[in-house]
């Protein structure tokens, strides 16, 4: 039989908590704020169609990686999060 694994203390967990949520709330902030400029952009001007319009999808994507690099420029450089503390 192995040893118990131990477990963290509470203090950890909430900080480990509140730097998900922040980290979590960003993200999806980001992603529909990248989304909804990517589509409104790019369809609004040339009226595409609908799959057309979906294809615009890699537009957020390219915003996202932009976000990602510049969150390389913060103090954190593992993380491409712009949320403090992530």
């Amino acid at each position: 039989m192995s040893a118990p694994t131990p477990l963290p203390d509470v203090q950890t967990v909430v900080k480990t908590a509140r730097v998900y949520a922040r980290d979590l709330t960003e993200r999806v902030l980001a992603t529909f704020l990248q989304g909804f400029i990517g589509g409104v952009v790019v369809t609004t001007p040339l009226d595409l169609p609908m799959w057309q319009a979906a294809a615009t999808g890699g537009v957020a994507a390219v915003l996202a990686l932009g976000k990602g690099l510049f969150a390389r420029l913060g103090e954190v450089k593992n993380s491409a999060s712009l949320a403090k503390g992530v």
